[in-house]
Formats: C-alpha cells, structure tokens, sequence
C-alpha cells in the first residue's frame, strides 16, 4: 500500500520536468504554452489526485483549481528552479483540502441519513420550507441563481459558468457566498436545524 509520498516520489519519477523557456513564456502570459503545460502534467496529475481521493469529479475540479493557481500567480514562475517540486508541493496541498472535504461530506452524509429515520410533522416541514425560501430569497440575484442551478438543477460549476457567461472561479464563489449566508440565516432556527438542513441539501 502507497502512503502519499510513496505515490509522490513515483509520480515525480515518471514525470519530465519542464523547460525553463516553457515557463518563461507563461510567465509572460503565452496562453499556447500555459496549454502546453497543463497537457502535459494534468493526466498524472489527475491520477494522483484520484489514487488519494477515489472520485473522479473531484479530482478533476482539484486539477482545475491547481493550474488556475499557476496561471494567477504565472509571474512568478520564472524565478521557479525546480517546477516540478514545485507543482508537487501545490498538489499535495489540494489534495489534502480535497481529503478534508470528502470527511466532511461523508459525516454530513451520516448526519442526513440518521435524520431521513426521525419522523417530522407536516407543520415543520412546511417551516422547514419556508425559512429555507426566505434565505433563499435573500441572496443577491447572481448568487441566488448559481446556487440554485447548482442544488436544485445538479448542474456542475463549469455548465452554470457557461449558462450565465461567467467563470467557472466565479461560479464556484458564488456558491460558497450563497451557501455561507444561508447557513448562517437558518441556524438561527435551531429546533429545526436538521431538517432545514436535509429540505436545503446545505
């Protein structure tokens, strides 16, 4: 069984390290060679993300995530000696994140799964409903339709950036706000919690 600096030192060993030119040119915003980097480091670094993670989405959006952090920060990447150490470090760091919030999702999973068992009345799940609207309600208009597409719909970041003309970053932002704000409106209802939680798929 690998640990991660097993699948670390054997993804670096099969990796070739990129030229200085390369990264020079993306330093200086050549998107042809930004392509060219990521073609060439994605596929290994999808492999890694999944060996660690088990999900196929998330290690795809993990990628995403890696190579928009190169490209924002893309200046700096000619003062870079070793780039693969480099993306290896940046890499670990995501996955760990990545890692973090399958736990956190698998023991929210837990906590709805134990609730699916309780029995509500009507009246409070017509309660449930309606705070969770009202929260809703209150987000602003971009941030309210992005949330929406994405928990009502099941629509992924990158098909609501296209249906709204906007980046897939900025979706992803938007969501996270909207997700925030309404959590923070219905924990101030704290008998019905769970089952807000559950109605909102927070």
């Amino acid at each position: 069984m690998f640990t991660t600096a097993n699948k670390e030192l054997k993804l670096r060993n099969k990796v070739v390290d990129i030229s200085e030119p390369l990264l020079q040119q993306v330093s200086e915003g050549s998107e042809s060679a930004f392509r060219k980097l990521f073609h060439q480091y994605a596929d290994h670094l999808h492999t890694y993300i999944w060996q660690l993670t088990k999900s196929k989405e998330l290690s795809e959006e993990v990628v995403q995530d890696i190579f928009l952090q190169i490209w924002m920060a893309r200046e700096t990447l000619s003062g870079i000696r070793n780039f693969r150490t480099y993306l290896f470090v940046i890499t670990r760091n995501h996955a760990l994140n990545a890692l973090k919030k399958i736990t956190r999702e698998r023991k929210r999973q837990d906590e709805w799964e134990q609730t699916l068992h309780m029995e509500w009345e009507a009246e409070d799940i017509e309660a449930g409903l309606s705070i969770v609207e009202e929260a809703i309600e209150q987000l602003p208009a971009q941030q309210q339709k992005a949330w929406l597409l994405s928990r009502k719909q099941g629509k992924k970041y990158q098909e609501i950036a296209e249906e709204m003309n906007l980046s897939r970053e900025t979706v992803k932002k938007y969501i996270q706000y909207a997700t925030q704000s309404i959590t923070q409106y219905v924990i101030r209802h704290p008998d019905l919690l769970l089952l807000i939680l559950l109605l909102s798929g927070l």
